[in-house]
C-alpha cells in the first residue's frame, strides 16, 4: 500500500510533550510564531493543597491526544488550527523560570517572558499553575484592554497579614493596572467568597456575574457586555466548571458551568471581541483520576478556544501583518549582532 503521501502517525505517548506537538522555541529573541504557549509551573499562591505546579505538564501531555494537524468539529463541519499547525505558527516556549519561595521574583520572570512574547508579535496562551499567575501575565500588556475572568471564586481578597500574592488576590491587583478598562467576573458562586471581597469588586466597578445571571443572559449575553472588537484578555479557572467535571482541581465547587456553557461563552468572546491572550489555571494532576480527565478537559478547552480565535476574519487578515513584523524584528536582531 502506498503511504508516501500520508502524514506519519503521531501518538500521545511518544515524543517530547509540547502543546499540540508544536515546535519548541525557547529563544524568544528568535521567536517566529503567531501564538506562543507559555507554562508557569508554580502553586505557591495556593493556600490549601499543592499540585497545580504540575498543570502545564499535564495539559501538554493531554494536548497530544488532539494530534498535530488541527481538529475537526462535526457541529459545523469545519477544521480548526490546521493552518496554524501546518505552517508552524504555534510555538511552545517552555516554562517560565520559577524561583521557589521568591514569589515576587518569579512574578518578575513571568512579566518579562510575556513582555518578550508580546514584543515578538505573538499572542500568549498561558498554562498555570495557580491563579496568582494571571496578575504578572496581564501586567506585561501595555495596550488598553478588558479582562474577562471565569471562576467560581472572586479572587479579590483584601491585602491582609502580609498576604498579597496568593491565588485569592490576583484580580484585585489586575483591576488596579492603569490599562485595564474593565473586569467582568463570570461564574462566581462559591460559599467561601466573602461579602467584603464581592462588595469591593463591585465597588471598583467590576461586573460580578453569578450562575443565575449567567443562565439568564446566556453565553452570548456575556460577550455582549464587551464593546465589539475590543481587546480582551481571558482568564479561565478550571473550577468555573462544575466540580463533577474537574476532579483534578483543589478548589472545585458545585453548581458550576457545564462544558457547553463555558465553550459557548468563549466562542462568543472570540467572535465579538479581539482576544489578545488567555490563560487556564488550577489544574492539579496530583488530585486527578487515573485517566487525567481534568488535564484533558483543560487541553480540550484551550484547543477549542484557540481554534475559534484563529478562525475569525480579524485574525486571518492580520497573518501577513504579523509575518512582516517578525521579518522586520529578525532583521533588526541580525543587524545588532553584526554590530
Amino acid at each position: 500500500m502506498d503511504v508516501s503521501n500520508r502524514a506519519l502517525p503521531t501518538y500521545p505517548f511518544a515524543g517530547i510533550p509540547t502543546f499540540l506537538s508544536a515546535p519548541i522555541q525557547s529563544d524568544l529573541a528568535r521567536l517566529d510564531a503567531d501564538i506562543a504557549v507559555v507554562g508557569i509551573p508554580t502553586d505557591e499562591g495556593s493556600p490549601f493543597l499543592p499540585g497545580s505546579r504540575l498543570g502545564p505538564r499535564g495539559i501538554r501531555e493531554h494536548s497530544l491526544r488532539f494530534g498535530a494537524g488541527g481538529f475537526y468539529d462535526g457541529r459545523d463541519g469545519r477544521e480548526y488550527l490546521a493552518e496554524e499547525l501546518r505552517d508552524g505558527l504555534i510555538a511552545d516556549t517552555g516554562d517560565v523560570d520559577v524561583l521557589t519561595t521568591a514569589v515576587e521574583l518569579t512574578f518578575d520572570n513571568v512579566t518579562a517572558r510575556l513582555a518578550a512574547v508580546l514584543e515578538a508579535g505573538a499572542m500568549p496562551v498561558v498554562m498555570g499553575g495557580d491563579h496568582a499567575i494571571s496578575y504578572p501575565v496581564v501586567r506585561a500588556y501595555r495596550q488598553p484592554l478588558h479582562v474577562v475572568h471565569f471562576d467560581a471564586h472572586i479572587d479579590y481578597s483584601p491585602f491582609l497579614h502580609g498576604f498579597t500574592y496568593t491565588n485569592t488576590h490576583a484580580f484585585r491587583h489586575i483591576r488596579r493596572l492603569e490599562n485595564v478598562l474593565s473586569l467582568t467576573q463570570v461564574g462566581i458562586r462559591s460559599l467561601r467568597n466573602t461579602r467584603v471581597a464581592v462588595a469591593d469588586s463591585r465597588a471598583d466597578g467590576n461586573r460580578v456575574i453569578g450562575m443565575q445571571e449567567f443562565r439568564d443572559v446566556g453565553p452570548r449575553g456575556i460577550a455582549e457586555l464587551l464593546p465589539a472588537d475590543a481587546a480582551v484578555y481571558v482568564s479561565i479557572d478550571i473550577d468555573a466548571l462544575d466540580l463533577s467535571l474537574v476532579p483534578g482541581c483543589v478548589s472545585a465547587e458545585p453548581d458550576g458551568l457545564l462544558y457547553a456553557e463555558l465553550r459557548d461563552a468563549l466562542v462568543a468572546l472570540a467572535e465579538r471581541t479581539e482576544v489578545i491572550g488567555f490563560d487556564l489555571v488550577e489544574v492539579n494532576p496530583l488530585l486527578d483520576v487515573g485517566t487525567g480527565v481534568t488535564s484533558y478537559l483543560a487541553a480540550h478547552t484551550m484547543v477549542e478556544f484557540l481554534g475559534h480565535i484563529c478562525a475569525q476574519s480579524r485574525w486571518a487578515s492580520r497573518r501577513a501583518e504579523r509575518a512582516a513584523r517578525r521579518v522586520e524584528a529578525s532583521g533588526e536582531l541580525r543587524a545588532n549582532q553584526r554590530e
